[in-house]
């Protein structure tokens, strides 16, 4: 944040600050990993500008629930929202962080990449040209998602963030636009925003076992990181001690990843010309833990009894990236299906992120509930009575629920 700025106290909606404030933290998560996996300066450049704008944000929300609190009670009923706004900064941090790694070259293995093909898909920065085929036109008219594969996941305009656009929202001239996707349609939606043709960076070759092994390590602490984060605002949403538990279990799992990590980077130092290149894997594992022990902070008002806030739960409701929870009745679409059969996320634009066995029949008959699924994949089956706990659009939630009616 620049520190000649000021940021003075406006009468603005808690809410409306916590749903933004979530919005970009996980936007912040999703541009930073990509700018180190793809070594891309332009998406660290981004993360930057966002972690600014979160500085503004948790000013603000402090300053409201300063102004808010007022009783003992109030301050109980608050807590647990200062304790999101506290965790968002942490992430936003984090993130900040991570993309340094990019900017200041701190050291990063050129192996990297070959280690993780899979991890991301490809995020590029386009800024549309005036003669651009997509200006004026809106993302559901465009069809992007389904043409090739391809989704804007923000858009800068004129200094302005938009977060999550949806199919409503129309692409202008000079727009900067961070677009994921595979790489195909990358290329094909890059030359069509920009005119210009899409060169992807050259992966380089694979290195040492040991060092692969780290990097392992690091993906998978991304993938449960992430996932946490996901979680705890479900557990704050639906006042589930359940799924915070679950985050307390993912942020363990990180832990003991990360002294995987620092075994495999020490013995991988041996083995390599300049250890100093491994500076850069340090930094991103200790800023993943970070993020990890963030969703554990978001947890620990569910996790002590205190009952969430109204305001919290709303705002992480009406955010632009919302989470759902839909129970799985006899004969839905779903039932009986997997994930990948189903094609949840091509038809709702949903992405499940966890499955609570047979919750919803323990809700309509009072036995006891079944297991959870974290991060299921596309050949988990659906089973009637579970309960999914989906991320997406707000229509996507919609269609999803659908799905999971009776037919």
């Amino acid at each position: 944040m620049d520190p000649t700025g000021t940021v003075e106290y406006e009468p603005v909606s808690v809410k409306q600050v916590l749903a933004e404030m979530k919005d970009t933290a996980e936007l912040l998560i999703d541009l930073s990993y990509s700018a180190v996996l793809l070594g891309s300066d332009d998406v660290a450049a981004e993360v930057l500008e966002l972690e600014e704008k979160m500085d503004v944000l948790q000013l603000r929300a402090r300053m409201s629930l300063l102004m808010a609190c007022r009783s003992t009670a109030d301050a109980e009923s608050l807590a647990p929202v200062l304790g999101m706004v506290g965790a968002a900064e942490k992430i936003s941090d984090a993130a900040g962080d991570i993309a340094k790694i990019v900017l200041e070259d701190i050291g990063l293995p050129d192996t990297m990449r070959a280690a993780l093909p899979e991890a991301v898909e490809t995020l590029v920065r386009a800024t549309i040209s005036s003669e651009s085929v997509l200006a004026g036109e809106t993302l559901g008219g465009l069809n992007l998602e389904t043409e090739t594969g391809v989704r804007a996941l923000a858009i800068r305009r004129q200094g302005n963030w938009l977060l999550n656009p949806e199919r409503e929202t129309r692409l202008e001239a000079g727009d900067v636009v961070l677009f994921r996707g595979p790489e195909d349609g990358i290329a094909e939606v890059y030359q069509d925003a920009t005119g210009e043709v899409y060169e992807p960076p050259e992966p380089p070759e694979g290195g040492v076992r040991d060092l692969e092994r780290a990097v392992d390590s690091i993906v998978l602490m991304k993938d449960m990181g992430e996932l946490a984060v996901d979680l705890a605002y479900g557990a704050v949403l639906f006042d589930s001690t359940e799924v915070a538990e679950e985050v307390v279990e993912l942020e363990a799992e990180v832990d003991a990843l990360q002294s995987r990590f620092e075994a495999w980077t020490l013995r991988a130092a041996a083995d390599i010309d300049d250890p100093v290149s491994l500076r850069g894997l340090v930094h991103l594992a200790r800023s993943t833990e970070v993020i990890s022990d963030a969703a554990l902070e978001m947890s620990e008002g569910v996790l002590r009894g205190l009952s969430t806030h109204p305001v919290v739960a709303e705002a992480v409701q009406e955010s632009d990236e919302v989470i759902v929870r839909t129970t799985v009745y006899p004969d839905s679409d779903l039932a009986g299906t997997t994930i990948g059969d189903a094609e949840v996320k091509t038809a709702t634009g949903m992405r499940i992120i966890a499955i609570r066995r047979g919750a919803g029949e323990s809700e309509r008959t009072g036995r006891e509930g079944g297991d959870w699924v974290v991060s299921p994949g596309p050949e988990t089956q659906i089973q009637t009575g579970d309960v999914l706990i989906a991320k997406g659009t707000r229509t996507g939630g919609d269609r999803l629920t659908d799905l999971t009616k009776s037919a």
